[in-house]
């Protein structure tokens, strides 16, 4: 073992304060009025206390299972489970799976594979059968098994000895699941024997296996403080024993009942997922469980595994379904203990609670995690959800209607391109690929069209396919009509374009917008915020002089420091920033590296900070968040001390907001990550490239030049030789395409074929 990297684990153990998250110093603190009296909760589990974790090798979504690192930084807030694997002399290891491959360096020591046959199939690989003890001990790492985890670790830990760990000083509550036990037995190893002696020696909480016919073997020889649990596997799968599916022999509890106390099974024995990846109805099985004294624990979670539509790639909403839904299921297998225990300590019981704290939670085009964004569905959902603000980013149509629509280009939010595809044109002032503009379009052929949703993360990643169509635009009066007729906190109203439109296309987007909402008597009133945003300093001078109204500059670049003089100049114009989430914490290759200057100078000259966009899709977050969104959101409240978060699922941020572990002081609390402290337990060799730092913002980047006079499109004029209208400093500005008219169409219907 590499002490000088186990030395680094501890450091960021002690940073992270993993102990925070045991939940029975819970009932060690005087409960507030809005904090959860957890000692009193009556759960629907068997026994009536709150469902325990089980972390499969640890804190495997992060380290390789089984290394010092996933129990350490595990051991305090669950079991930890270990997937047996014996060798030729009675070795035992924890390695997921039937060989060694996908998980161990075991390649490098032996390069040749063999086959064998396991249960009916035939599987080749490297297996420990082959392998004495001190041959694995030796020579073989641990590797991370599944590949969008971190690989800075791999080769780093030996593979983790069952023996060596139990008789430790300080051993982990412990769960020995054995796989493959008839396999053994074929080879002469008696896996009975070998855990039978186990359980004399040390103390082992659960054995489990998915055989039968070794549970049997174990049934009324262990201790009596040692539960003995059935593994189900896949409802397909066929079991060793008596050669029957693992789905019909879960109709049978009460034979389950005569060798084993509970079972252990994949989540979709008790919430099915259809074949379109959205849940179907639930199961009896947890009920029909209790209900003869069987304790029920569902296996297969993790953070960055996709399971169903349903969770709109929240895994805390998965927990919440098994726990917090009817019938409590007893424990939970995870690769990720610390959202599983913040489900369980955290969010569970309490969704009826108010939201605590100062930072507000915008929506970016509505709940657009849920439905197609700027949609009258998607900021209605937005509104179920608990946001504080709606927001509509104002586009325009040919014949002046102003309307929400998060891009000028109509095509990936909308079928356009099934439609308009001739009205194709390349405007290089607002991006440098052609589109489908609105403002080549009329509002009745806008009508026309049906929105569509877009997955930021690539297709691989869609959103709510089901909805994917649904839903009707709004145009900026039916936007302010539904944010009074609901009672939101407030509206957020994005300008963008304004120089283009009111130069080329002869359009008031500014008018249109003061129109509407004095219409809307947003002018007059105290009761709802009205944020006006930008990124052209010219727009926002247009609103100076109504002071109900916070002028928001939009940054969307990178950046790591804001001069004064710049601050100063931005405070002429604006009383918010709106800065892109990597212009607050740097990352490199998925690690955050640490802050930027750019919240603390702004604050210092009290301006208001928000941050965009945050997402739940595990792709779109640093490996320093677990791949869970509550974590980003904790980081960037609590540590980066942002006063507004834009995201595109408002339910995430606001259940985090009511949960009483969004108080850093509660105990247990949601902690956000330390940027850097990941990145300092990474061998040398392979940490990122320290990256150059960014050109400070100037004032040059920020003010732009007063906007042009709306052109008076039906007076006939003289011609005239072409000029660009201002650049926004927000944009950046594009050499014109040079490719052929028809080829650019044919390009784009490609890119966008998927939507």
């Amino acid at each position: 073992m590499n002490i000088n990297f186990w030395e680094k684990k501890k450091m960021i153990r002690s940073l992270l304060l993993f102990s925070l998250l045991l939940h029975s110093t819970v009932a060690q603190k005087p409960a507030g009025p809005l904090q959860p009296v957890a000692h009193v909760k009556k759960w629907s589990t068997l026994s009536g206390n709150e469902p325990i974790v089980i972390a499969r090798g640890g804190f495997s979504g992060l380290f390789p299972e089984g290394t010092q690192d996933a129990i350490g930084l595990s051991q305090d807030i669950s079991i930890f489970l270990c997937n047996l694997q014996l060798t030729k002399d009675g070795g035992a290891f924890c390695v997921t799976g039937a060989t060694l491959d996908n998980a161990t360096t075991i390649a490098m020591f032996d390069p040749k594979q063999k086959t064998y046959n396991i249960n009916g199939r035939n599987v080749q690989g490297h297996f420990s059968t082959d392998y004495t003890g001190a041959q694995i001990d030796q020579n073989v790492s641990m590797n991370q098994a599944i590949f969008s985890r971190p690989s800075f670790y791999d080769g780093v830990s030996p593979l983790l000895n069952v023996d060596a760990l139990l008789s430790s000083k300080q051993p982990p509550r412990f769960w020995l699941n054995v796989q493959n036990a008839a396999f053994y037995a074929q080879y002469g190893i008696r896996a009975v024997d070998n855990v039978l002696e186990m359980l004399k020696v040390y103390q082992i909480d659960f054995v489990s296996s998915s055989d039968i016919g070794f549970l049997k073997s174990i049934n009324g020889k262990t201790n009596k403080t040692t539960k003995v649990i059935f593994q189900l596997l896949n409802a397909m799968d066929i079991e060793a024993t008596t050669k029957q599916p693992y789905g019909t022999i879960v109709k049978d509890l009460a034979a389950i009942k005569l060798f084993a106390s509970g079972i252990m099974v994949p989540k979709e024995f008790i919430w099915p997922v259809k074949p379109d990846k959205y849940l179907g109805l639930p199961t009896t099985l947890v009920a029909d469980a209790h209900k003869l004294g069987l304790e029920v624990y569902a296996s297969g979670f993790a953070n960055d595994l996709f399971t169903s539509y349903s969770y709109n790639y929240d895994p805390t909403a998965e927990y919440l379904q098994f726990i917090d839904n009817g019938e409590s299921v007893d424990g939970v297998v995870t690769d990720f203990p610390a959202t599983a225990s913040n489900a369980i300590g955290c969010f569970a019981h309490n969704n009826t609670l108010p939201k605590k704290g100062t930072t507000l939670i915008i929506t970016n085009n509505g709940a657009s995690g849920v439905y197609p964004g700027s949609t009258d569905l998607a900021y209605q959902q937005a509104i179920n959800d608990g946001t504080d603000i709606i927001d509509c980013s104002v586009q325009m149509t040919k014949d002046g209607i102003a309307f929400c629509a998060n891009f000028a280009d109509l095509i990936a939010e909308t079928t356009a391109m099934t439609k308009f595809m001739a009205r194709s044109s390349n405007v290089p002032e607002i991006q440098p690929k052609s589109g489908i503009f609105s403002f080549d379009l009329t509002w009745s052929e806008i009508q026309t069209l049906k929105p569509q949703m877009i997955n930021p993360q690539g297709n691989d990643f869609q959103r709510n396919p089901a909805n994917k169509n649904n839903g009707t635009f709004v145009t900026l009066p039916e936007f302010l009509e539904l944010a009074k007729t609901k009672s939101v906190g407030g509206i957020l109203i994005n300008i963008p374009n304004a120089a283009y439109l009111a130069s080329k296309k002869g359009l008031d987007i500014v008018g249109a917008v003061t129109t509407a909402l004095s219409n809307a008597t947003f002018d007059k009133q105290a009761t709802q915020q009205v944020f006006i945003q930008s990124d052209d300093t010219s727009v926002l001078s247009k609103f100076k002089d109504i002071p109900s109204y916070k002028r928001v500059l939009y940054i969307k670049d990178k950046l790591d420091d804001i001069p004064i003089q710049t601050v100063e100049e931005i405070k002429k114009y604006a009383e918010v920033v709106n800065l892109n989430k990597n212009a607050v914490i740097k990352t490199s290759e998925s690690l955050l590296v640490g802050l930027t200057k750019a919240v603390k100078e702004l604050k210092d000259a009290n301006l208001t900070v928000f941050v965009h966009t945050l997402r739940n899709e595990y792709m779109s977050l640093a490996f320093d968040y677990w791949s869970d969104p509550n974590v980003e959101i904790a980081t960037y409240i609590q540590t980066a001390n942002i006063d507004g978060i834009v995201t595109d699922f408002p339910a995430t941020a606001s259940r985090f907001m009511r949960s009483p572990c969004s108080d850093p002081n509660h105990i247990p609390a949601i902690l956000p990550a330390n940027a850097g402290d990941l990145l300092s337990t990474v061998p040398a060799e392979l940490k990122p490239a320290a990256q150059a730092p960014l050109p400070p913002l100037q004032v040059s980047n920020v003010v732009d030049p007063p906007l042009p006079p709306v052109t008076n499109l039906t007076k006939a004029e003289p011609p005239t030789a072409p000029s660009p209208p201002p650049s926004s400093s927000g944009v950046k500005a594009f050499g014109v395409n040079s490719v052929s008219s028809l080829m650019t169409v044919l390009v784009v219907t490609m890119l966008y074929a998927g939507h």
